[in-house]
C-alpha cells in the first residue's frame, strides 16, 4: 500500500472511531415502526447499548430513562397508555444525542398467535381466501409474523416486522389469527396488534421452557428419551447410513415400473439437540425473545403432534401455558384455544383424538383464565387443515370479548358437561350451560351419544333434552355406569346451545386411558 493510500485509510478510521464508540442504543425487532402497544397495562421497552450508558425513551407526553449495565441491557417501563389510533413516535436517545425514532406506532390490544399448521395455515389458504384478502384494509390492525427458529438457547432477538393490515400482509398472515383480530378491532374499534409466532408440526414441549418440564417428575421419561437420542447421535455415523439407504433408494428406484408410486426418498436424520421438536428449543426461539413485551393475552391452535400422547398433554399444556405466564411477569394473561377439528387421524383407534380433546377440556377446567373454541361442526374428516377458518377465528374472539371485554351479551361457549345422576336405567347428565339453553342444532334427535355398564362396553344410546339436563339411555344397558359423548375422532355430534355454538366431547367414566402411559 502507497503512503497516500494508507493516510487516507488512517484519516477514514479517525473519522469513524467516534462513530463506532458511540453506537445508538438498540431495541429488539419486536419493536419496530407499525407497531401496537398495550393499552392500560405497564409496557416495558428493553435493549442494548453501551454498559453504562443514559438511555431515555419518549412516547405519549412520558420521558423515561436507564442506563445500561456491565452487559449493555437496559430497561424502561412505560406507565398505563391510554387508547391511541393516531400514529404517534417512540424516540429512544442514547449518549449520542441522535434519536432511533420508531413511527407510526398505535396504542391498543396485542395479542399472541401461536401453535402448530393449523394456526400458521395461512389467509391464501384458507376458505374463500381471495376475497378476504381482498377485504383486508385494516390500517389499524398491525400484524408481526415471527421467523420460526429453533434454539439450544434461549434468544434475545427474533427476525420479522410490524406491518400495517393490507391484501398484501395478510394474505401470508395466520389465517386464524387474522379472524380473530378483525373480529375484534370491528366489536371494540380500537388498534390491534398480532404477532404470529408459529410452526407447523410442532409439539407443546417444544414449546414450553425446558426448566419448566423438569419440574414435572411425570414428564421424567419424555426428557430422558431425548436426552438418549442427543447422547447417542453421531453425525458420521448417520451420513454412512443416510449414504447407504440413498444408494438403496437409488436402486430400487429403477425397478418401478411406470404408474406404481415410488419409494419415498430417505432423509438425512440431523441432530435432535437442534430439532425444532426438542422439548424447549421453540420456547427459546420464538417466544423467549418476545418477552416481557406487554400483551394482552394469547390464541393457540396446537395438540395434532401430541396426539398419541392425550394423557401427558394433560402435564405439558398446563405447564406451557403457566411457564408463558410465569416468565412474562404480566399476571395470569388470558390464554383462549381451540379444541383439535374431527379429522381420520392415524392413531389406530379413533378414540384417542376424545382423549386430547379430554385433556383440552382439562385444561380449560383446571387453569384460570383460559377458555376454549370448540370446532366439531366445522372441521373437515378428510383434511387435518379445515379451509374455514373465519368461524374459529371469531369464536376465540367471543372468549376474549365476554371475559377480556365485558361485554355482557356475547356467548362464549357450547354446553360444557358437569354431571351425572343414574336413575334406574337412565342417566341425566347436567351443564355448565354457556347460553340460553340445549337444543338440536339441526332439530333431529340427538347424535353420538355411548352408554356403558360395569363390563365397559359401549352401545349406540338414546338422548333426549328435559329443560337444562339431558336424559340418556340404552336398551343394552341395564345398569348404566358410563356415558360418552362425541368420543371418535370423526364426530360431528348435534349438541348446541341455542346461539348455536357447540358441545364439547366429554366422557363420565375415570377408566384406564388408552394413551396413559405414553411418554414419547
Amino acid at each position: 500500500m502507497n503512503v497516500p493510500a494508507r493516510l487516507s485509510c488512517i484519516l477514514l478510521s479517525l473519522i469513524l472511531l467516534p462513530t463506532l464508540a458511540s453506537a445508538d442504543p438498540t431495541l429488539p425487532a419486536v419493536f419496530s415502526d407499525n407497531m401496537v402497544l398495550q393499552r392500560d397495562k405497564a409496557v416495558p421497552v428493553w435493549g442494548k447499548a453501551d454498559p453504562g450508558e443514559k438511555v431515555t425513551v419518549e412516547f405519549a407526553g412520558q420521558s423515561l430513562s436507564a442506563t445500561a449495565n456491565d452487559k449493555g441491557q437496559w430497561t424502561v417501563t412505560l406507565e398505563k397508555l391510554k387508547t391511541n389510533a393516531t400514529g404517534q413516535e417512540l424516540k429512544v436517545t442514547g449518549k449520542s444525542g441522535q434519536a432511533r425514532s420508531y413511527k407510526n406506532v398505535l396504542v391498543g390490544e396485542v395479542w399472541l398467535c401461536s401453535g402448530q399448521s393449523n394456526m400458521q395455515w395461512t389467509l391464501n389458504r384458507a376458505m374463500n381466501g381471495k376475497a378476504e384478502i381482498a377485504a383486508a384494509k385494516y390500517p389499524l390492525i398491525r400484524l408481526l409474523s415471527v421467523k420460526r427458529t429453533a434454539s439450544v438457547k434461549a434468544l434475545k432477538n427474533i427476525t420479522g416486522r410490524w406491518q400495517p393490515c393490507t391484501p398484501k400482509s395478510a394474505a401470508t398472515f395466520s389465517a386464524v389469527g387474522y379472524f380473530f383480530g378483525r373480529h375484534l378491532h370491528k366489536e371494540l374499534n380500537v388498534p390491534i396488534g398480532l404477532i404470529n409466532s408459529s410452526w407447523g408440526g410442532t409439539r407443546a414441549e417444544a414449546w414450553t421452557k425446558l426448566g419448566a418440564l423438569q419440574a414435572q417428575d411425570s414428564l421424567a421419561p419424555l426428557l430422558k428419551h431425548w436426552d438418549k437420542s442427543i447422547n447417542t447421535y453421531d453425525v458420521k455415523v448417520e451420513k454412512e447410513r443416510f449414504q447407504k439407504a440413498l444408494t438403496a433408494w437409488k436402486y430400487k428406484l429403477k425397478s418401478v415400473k411406470k404408474g406404481r408410486r415410488a419409494p419415498r426418498k430417505p432423509r438425512m436424520r440431523w441432530d435432535p439437540a437442534l430439532s425444532y421438536h426438542r422439548p424447549g428449543n421453540l420456547y427459546n426461539g420464538m417466544i423467549s425473545p418476545l418477552i416481557p413485551f406487554a400483551i394482552k393475552g394469547v390464541v393457540w391452535y396446537q395438540g395434532e403432534s401430541n396426539l398419541g400422547r392425550a394423557e401427558q398433554y394433560k402435564t405439558i399444556f398446563p405447564t406451557m401455558i403457566k411457564n408463558w405466564r410465569q416468565d412474562w411477569q404480566q399476571g395470569d394473561f388470558s390464554f383462549y384455544f381451540v379444541q383439535l377439528a374431527p379429522f381420520r387421524y392415524k392413531w389406530g383407534d379413533p378414540s384417542i383424538c376424545a382423549e386430547l380433546w379430554e385433556a383440552q377440556l382439562f385444561t380449560m377446567k383446571t387453569v384460570k383464565n383460559t377458555g376454549m373454541a370448540v370446532i366439531t361442526d366445522i372441521g373437515d374428516h378428510k383434511d387435518i387443515h379445515p379451509k374455514n377458518k373465519h368461524d374459529v377465528g371469531k369464536r376465540l374472539a367471543l372468549w376474549a370479548l365476554a371475559k377480556d371485554y365485558k361485554k355482557s351479551d356475547v356467548v362464549c361457549s357450547g354446553p360444557i358437561y358437569k354431571a351425572m345422576e343414574v336413575r334406574g336405567n337412565k342417566v341425566v347428565l347436567s351443564f355448565d350451560l354457556y347460553g340460553s339453553k340445549l337444543k338440536s342444532r339441526d332439530g333431529k334427535a340427538l347424535t353420538n351419544f355411548k352408554m356403558a355398564g360395569a363390563d365397559k362396553k359401549f352401545y349406540p344410546a338414546k338422548a333426549r333434552i328435559v329443560g337444562a339436563t339431558i336424559e340418556v339411555e340404552c336398551d343394552q344397558v341395564p345398569a348404566p355406569k358410563s356415558v360418552r359423548f362425541g368420543w371418535k375422532d370423526t364426530a360431528n355430534p348435534n349438541l348446541v346451545n341455542k346461539e348455536g355454538l357447540p358441545a364439547s366431547p366429554f366422557r363420565t367414566d375415570q377408566w384406564p386411558a388408552l394413551t396413559a402411559g405414553r411418554h414419547h
